[in-house]
């Protein structure tokens, strides 16, 4: 379903005539795909899909970047009320200026602005704002889908979002942004690796405000003040007096975690007696200070900074409320604290319901300034990490308060734990699996990712089923462990250095990547040739027309995309073709195995007749590209081995040759070039 939303960008079911948080008249959009706009290219790139919402300030549209791989992204699109050239102008210039700020930020838990661009649709210019596409749920959706199944976030869950979120605040404050509308409609739990991401920046809204404001003003229009900020989440003084500080978003995440808490708004929770809330919720006393204080109505006394809020979350001393003398997560038991895997769907309806892990195992920390809370959980949960997989990370959905037999065993590390009551023969089989992992150097979130999406996959019926400890789910808890280990035997020809990274690449991977390759003279067409032959050898099941690169499955491509790269460089995947002095003919030979393949660039002229031919023992397929990208390619993963015709421009042309054999082959591959007015037609 589309949403809805008012001038401060609330969200509402598309149905609603009031905005449920403000009361603001929602505006009257006639209903079409995509406002008229499906299959449109704007911007000479972006396709557009379908529409995701509309509301005051224009529509967001989930597009089709036609340059980057047809990746999805999203298009804001902002339409000020008023025509002109003029007034178009000023509009860009305040969204140049907040968009040139969030542009900045360089975060994996914050979805990266691209660009903001100028385009005429129905005569009427337009201002588009261009971010990554976020594939899984905002926090109020699955807020919702819990309540219909009749339970709400637990405090373990809400403590592993203050937890992972915390440090995505500390970031943006430090680069001196201000999000000003954090709230579970701009919350979301991203389906590749279970984490929260923070969406839906406040200042863009402040600037689309201010361009209505302004230009209204300028044509004598009644002009309503804009409040920035949902009722309830914001405080007082952002909402009266339009004042924000760092403090400001730790009130409104604290708003936020109440609400996932009670399912009930924040104004139901926090009018009259502000401690009310504490009623409706069972929680620890250390959460209900750290809750209270974030919440404290006097800006002068709730914690200033993001990193305060995690000192006291991982146990550090606070003069006012005191916590017990162990952290808070170390208060929780080991069941409360590693919680089993959540399913979340994807945003587009008909894919299969991938598994999301909730609480993946901790990362390693991207930044070395990690404070309290995360140095503590990194060692708790590097320690108990064992005992959590085997516990946990293969059970879907998980019910709350379902009590699960556990005993005492060692993991092997001189700890005791806590593990499911399986027999001796399991634990060993789980315990040579997660060893296996580690010797292979692949992240457990990211195998369980990968693994949950085929089991579910291959077990629909399963989604927001747990797998008990049971002697009846024996027989799933073998598959899965299978599946696992079959996954590791899939990633194990990959360098040590990708599987590594497995679970951390990001849209900067695939930037980066271009940029190296087009100092190779060679395009990202070719290194994806090179790549798809080496993904599809080893994973031939995968459907060949499936987007990538929002799945977990598309990390892997991603990996071999950088060994490919790094084997263009060394001149072992790449070689360019060179006439001899006074010979405008040269032949090239090699030999490929399976899943295999090879580039050339060689330098020609336009008007130049070529002719190129393709010998080989066995199976291949041939790719020829010209120099400029948006060209068509000549020939493109063709069974054809041979083509000829005038070149239309000059330039490095790319020559690509690919296995599709199972055995080792030899090739030889001859250009021939000559000048001349007429040619043959080109082999179709």
């Amino acid at each position: 379903m589309k949403s809805l939303f008012c001038s401060q960008g609330h969200d509402n079911p598309e149905g609603n005539r009031f905005c449920r948080l403000c009361g603001e008249m929602l505006p009257t959009i006639p209903r079409s795909p995509a406002g008229g706009m499906a299959n449109q290219t704007l911007g000479l790139r972006y396709r557009v899909v379908r529409e995701l919402g509309h509301g005051g300030f224009g529509r967001t549209y989930l597009a089709e970047d036609t340059n980057r791989f047809h990746e999805f992204c999203v298009l804001k699109e902002f339409a000020p009320q008023v025509q002109g050239t003029e007034a178009l102008q000023k509009a860009e210039e305040l969204f140049e200026r907040e968009a040139g700020i969030l542009y900045k930020l360089q975060h994996p838990q914050i979805p990266r602005f691209r660009e903001l661009f100028q385009a005429d649709w129905q005569g009427k210019g337009r201002l588009f704002l261009v971010q990554d596409y976020v594939e899984g749920e905002t926090y109020q959706a699955l807020l919702r889908s819990r309540q219909n199944q009749g339970y709400s976030f637990t405090e373990t869950d809400v403590t592993q979002l203050l937890v992972q979120l915390l440090p995505v605040l500390d970031y943006i404050h430090r680069c001196g942004v201000i999000h000003r509308d954090i709230s579970p409609d701009n919350l979301m739990l991203r389906n590749a690796d279970g984490l929260p991401v923070l969406i839906d920046f406040g200042g863009v809204k402040q600037a689309a405000a201010e361009v209505n404001s302004q230009l209204r003003q300028a044509i004598a229009t009644p002009v309503n003040v804009t409040r920035l900020g949902k009722v309830g989440y914001a405080p007082v003084e952002q909402m009266d007096r339009g004042e924000v500080f760092p403090h400001s978003d730790l009130y409104a995440l604290a708003a936020t975690v109440l609400v996932l808490l009670t399912g009930k708004e924040p104004q139901d929770l926090l009018v009259g007696n502000r401690r009310q809330w504490q009623r409706q919720v069972k929680l620890s006393q250390p959460l209900i200070n750290i809750l209270n204080r974030m919440l404290d109505p006097y800006p002068a006394k709730r914690y200033q900074s993001a990193q305060e809020v995690m000192q006291a979350l991982g146990g550090s001393a606070d003069q006012e409320q005191p916590l017990n003398s162990q952290p808070l997560h170390k208060q929780l038991s080991s069941s409360e604290l590693y919680p089993a895997t959540l399913a979340v769907s994807p945003a587009q309806a008909g894919a299969f319901t991938q598994a999301a892990t909730v609480y993946p195992p901790v990362r390693r920390p991207r930044r070395a300034s990690g404070l309290g809370a995360i140095a503590l959980l990194v060692l708790a949960v590097g320690t108990a990490w064992f005992t959590w997989w085997i516990a946990h990370d293969w059970q879907p959905n998980k019910q709350p308060n379902k009590p699960q037999p556990t005993k005492t065993t060692s993991t092997g590390n001189g700890n005791s734990a806590s593990l499911p009551q399986f027999s001796q023969a399991e634990q060993d089989r789980k315990q040579s699996l997660n060893k296996r992992r580690e010797a292979l150097g692949v992240e457990a979130g990211f195998l369980s990712s990968l693994v949950n999406a085929a089991f579910y996959a291959k077990y629909p019926d399963r989604v927001g089923r747990q797998l008990t400890a049971d002697a009846a789910d024996t027989a799933l808890r073998t598959e899965w462990d299978q599946l696992a280990n079959q996954w590791l035997d899939q990633l194990k020809p990959l360098s040590a250095d990708a599987r590594s990274r497995l679970g951390s690449y990001t849209d900067a991977d695939v930037q980066a990547r271009q940029a190296v390759v087009n100092q190779l003279n060679l395009s990202s067409r070719a290194l994806n040739d090179l790549t798809d032959v080496k993904f599809f050898d080893l994973f031939p099941k995968q459907p060949r027309n499936q987007k990538l690169l929002n799945q977990p499955i598309g990390q892997v491509w991603q990996a071999i995309a950088a060994e490919q790269l790094n084997a263009a460089k060394a001149g072992t995947a790449l070689e360019a073709i060179k006439f001899p002095e006074g010979r405008f003919s040269q032949q090239v030979r090699g030999t490929l195995k399976p899943g295999e393949g090879k580039a050339y660039i060689a330098q020609l002229t336009k008007d130049q007749v070529i002719q190129i031919t393709l010998q080989a023992n066995q199976a291949t397929r041939l790719s020829i590209y010209p120099p400029t990208s948006k060209a068509a390619a000549l020939l493109e993963d063709s069974a054809k081995t041979s083509w000829s015709g005038k070149l239309a421009e000059s330039g490095f042309y790319e020559i690509v040759v690919v296995s599709d054999a199972s055995g080792a082959i030899d090739y030889t591959l001859s250009l021939a070039a000559a000048d001349s007015i007429s040619s043959p037609d080109a082999t179709q």
